[in-house]
């Protein structure tokens, strides 16, 4: 499905603070919540009614909504230098998790693989209780319930993604990667295409 990669990341204990370093990380890596040409910050509104509303907000606003101490979810756009964007979603998942979700898919290769890159260096900094994250550039398990395989270590996997990183208590419980080759990647054990392929 074109336009549909992602990168998801997720997090226990998320706080403003954790905010504040993954915007911090990824503008050092040539992402940034400010339009290249505006020079503004917006909000992206994900309900239903009002999807795509853009609402106007200060970087300090953008960090105290994005700690999520207020809000169940909020969305907004990160600027690559070539001037393409990306949509960001941070929303509150089960059991205490907080997930971090990037459209990757919306970028063309060049700027895909650079924002993949960037965001995978920065998701592990921006938490210490980052328990886990997906690549899936082309958004092939888009339908997956990665919130059950990333938390519960449950949910069937019908296909692979790129990578999919979990702790090393959710691959022993979940079915299908507790019998599959791993990566070690402390503190993740890490499986895909991506990795099984030696990519």
């Amino acid at each position: 499905m074109a336009g549909a990669g992602f990168f998801y990341s997720y997090h226990l204990g998320w706080t403003r603070l954790d905010a504040r370093t993954l915007l911090g990380d990824l503008e050092a890596e040539g992402l940034r919540p400010v339009h290249p040409v505006t020079g503004r910050t917006v909000l992206v509104n994900l309900d239903a009614a009002s999807l795509g509303a853009r609402s106007p907000v200060t970087r300090e606003q953008l960090l105290s909504l994005a700690g999520l101490e207020r809000l169940h979810e909020v969305g907004f756009r990160l600027w690559t230098d070539g001037g393409f964007d990306l949509l960001v979603r941070i929303r509150r998942a089960p059991a205490g998790v907080v997930a971090v979700e990037f459209s990757v898919g919306e970028l063309p290769d060049p700027e895909r693989e650079h924002a993949v890159g960037a965001i995978r260096r920065t998701v592990g900094r921006a938490s210490v209780l980052c328990i886990g994250f997906v690549v899936d550039r082309a958004g092939a398990t888009a339908t997956t319930d990665w919130d059950g395989v990333v938390i519960e270590g449950a949910a069937h996997l019908d296909a692979w993604p790129d990578t999919v990183a979990v702790r090393d208590e959710t691959a022993a419980r979940h079915p299908q990667l507790a019998v599959m080759d791993a990566v070690e990647m402390s503190p993740w054990k890490v499986f895909g295409n991506e990795v099984l392929g030696g990519v």
